[in-house]
C-alpha cells in the first residue's frame, strides 16, 4: 500500500522539534489562544488569514506537536525536486486557473487525498485567501476549503462530524524578524450539521453561505480592519493608541478591536469630521515615517526618560552585541543581501528564518568545537552560552537601537509632537 502524506516519517519527525524550536525563536513572544475550542473528535480543517507567506504555516506547525498537512497554491510546485521536497513537508498543491487548465485537472488528486487526511483524524491547514498579504484584513476566499469540507462531510460524516475550524495568526510586524505572533482558534462551525439543517440544493450556494461564515469568524479573532480607502488611517490610529501599553498579545488584540470599532462608529456617526481627522492622520504618518520616529516612540509622555534607560542597556550590552555581530557575520550579511534584492518585502521574515535556520548550527557547532579545544572547560562553557543566545540578541539590540533614536529624535520634534498631541486621539478613542 502506498504511503499517505500523513503517514508517520522518521525522518520528518526527526526533524520537527528542530523545526519548531527554531520557530519560536524567530519572535520574541509567541502564544497560542483557543485550544478550548478545538473539538475533541472529528475531522478538523483550519481555514486561516494568510499574511506572512512561509512563516504562517511555520508559525501553526509550531503551535503543538500535533500532526499537520498543509495545502499551498501549486505553482510552487512546478519544480520536481521542489515538488518532493513540499511533499516529504507535508504540503499538497492546489491550482488555480491561472496555472492552466492541465493543471486544474491536478486537483481532484490534492483534494481526494485532503479528504483522506481529514478521515484519519489528522488536522489540515488551509489558507482560503489564497494569496498573502500583509494587512489585518482578510481577501476574498476561494472555494477550495469548502468542497473538501462538503466532500468530506458527505463521505464520511455518518461516521464522525467535519468541523471547518476559524483561526487567525497576528504578527507584530509584519516585516521585522523577532517580532510577536498570536495564534488564535475560534469556534468550530459544524459542517455535518450545517448540511443536515440546510434545505439549500445548490452546492454553489452553500458554499458562499459557509465562505461568508468562515470570513466573519476569522475576523473576530485578529485586529480586522475593513480594507478601504481609509484602511491605512484607521491602522495608523490603533498603533499610536495601543502600540505601548502593557499586557499579552491577546489583550492588545482586543483593544486594537476596541480602537477599531471606536473609529467605525465614528466614522458612521460623524463621517466628514473622521475624513479630515483621516487626512490628517496620513499626514502625520508621513512625516513620521520621513523623519524615522517610530510609532511606538509617540505614545511616550517623557521620550527621553525611556531613552535614558535604553542607551543605559545599550552601553552594557555593546561588548557582547560587538563579539555576536562578528560571530554571526555570515548569517546578517547573507540575510541582508537577500532581504535587499527581493521583490515581495513579505518574503523578508521567510529569508531570514531560512539563513538561520541553515547557518546558525553551524557556526554554533565551529564555535563550540573551538572553545572546548583551546579553552578550559569553564570557559568554553561559558563561550557555549553566549554563543547559544548571539544571533537573538544582535537583532535585539539592533530593535532597542533603533528605538533609542526613535526616542531621541521624538524627543527634540516639537513641531511633529504638537501635530501628534491636535489630533487628540486620547480623548476621541
Amino acid at each position: 500500500m502506498a504511503k499517505k502524506i500523513q503517514d508517520p516519517d522518521f525522518w520528518y519527525t526527526t526533524l520537527l522539534p528542530y523545526v519548531n524550536w527554531h520557530t519560536r525563536r524567530a519572535y520574541r513572544r509567541f502564544e497560542v489562544h483557543g485550544k478550548k475550542n478545538l473539538p475533541k473528535e472529528g475531522g478538523l480543517i483550519f481555514g486561516v488569514n494568510h499574511s506572512n507567506t512561509l512563516m504562517d504555516a511555520l508559525v501553526l506547525l509550531s503551535a503543538d506537536n500535533i500532526r499537520k498537512v498543509f495545502i499551498a497554491r501549486g505553482d510552487i510546485f512546478k519544480n520536481p525536486f521542489v515538488a518532493k521536497l513540499l511533499n516529504f513537508f507535508r504540503i499538497l498543491p492546489i491550482f488555480r486557473m491561472r496555472n492552466g487548465v492541465a493543471a486544474v485537472r491536478q486537483n481532484d488528486d490534492s483534494l481526494n487525498k485532503a479528504v483522506d487526511v481529514i478521515h484519519d483524524s489528522v488536522d489540515l491547514y488551509l489558507f482560503p485567501e489564497g494569496t498573502h498579504r500583509t494587512k489585518h484584513s482578510l481577501m476574498r476566499f476561494g472555494k477550495g476549503l469548502f468542497h473538501i469540507a462538503l466532500d468530506a462531510s458527505k463521505q464520511f460524516g455518518k461516521e464522525k462530524p467535519v468541523y471547518i475550524i476559524p483561526t487567525a495568526i497576528e504578527y507584530g510586524d509584519y516585516f521585522r524578524f523577532r517580532s510577536t505572533t498570536m495564534i488564535n482558534f475560534g469556534k468550530p462551525i459544524n459542517v455535518t450539521e450545517f448540511l443536515k439543517n440546510t434545505t439549500e440544493e445548490n452546492e454553489a450556494v452553500k458554499i458562499n453561505q459557509l465562505k461568508e461564515m468562515l470570513s466573519g469568524e476569522i475576523s473576530k479573532l485578529f485586529t480586522y480592519i475593513p480594507d478601504d480607502e481609509d484602511y491605512d488611517a484607521i491602522w495608523e490610529i490603533v498603533k499610536m493608541k495601543n502600540e505601548k501599553r502593557a499586557g499579552g498579545l491577546y489583550k492588545k488584540m482586543l483593544r486594537n478591536r476596541a480602537t477599531v470599532d471606536k473609529v467605525l462608529k465614528f466614522r458612521e456617526e460623524k463621517p466628514e469630521e473622521a475624513k479630515k481627522l483621516f487626512e490628517r492622520v496620513m499626514s502625520f504618518a508621513k512625516e513620521r515615517v520621513r523623519q524615522r520616529i517610530s510609532v511606538m516612540s509617540t505614545a511616550k509622555k517623557y521620550p527621553l526618560l525611556n531613552s535614558l534607560w535604553k542607551l543605559v542597556v545599550l552601553l552594557v550590552g555593546l561588548p557582547y552585541y560587538a563579539a555576536s555581530a562578528i560571530v554571526t557575520l555570515p548569517v546578517w550579511l547573507t540575510t541582508w543581501i537577500i532581504r535587499k534584492n527581493l521583490k515581495d518585502p513579505a518574503f523578508g521574515n521567510t529569508v531570514s528564518y531560512g539563513v538561520r535556520f541553515v547557518l546558525s548550527p553551524l557556526i554554533f557547532i565551529i564555535g563550540v568545537v573551538v572553545a572546548f579545544c583551546n579553552l578550559p572547560w569553564a570557559w568554553a562553557l561559558g563561550v557555549t552560552v553566549l554563543l547559544y543566545f548571539s544571533y537573538s540578541l544582535f537583532i535585539d539590540y539592533n530593535e532597542l537601537f533603533r528605538r533609542w533614536l526613535s526616542d531621541v529624535r521624538w524627543t527634540f520634534k516639537k513641531r511633529l509632537r504638537k501635530q501628534y498631541e491636535s489630533l487628540n486621539l486620547n480623548t476621541l478613542f
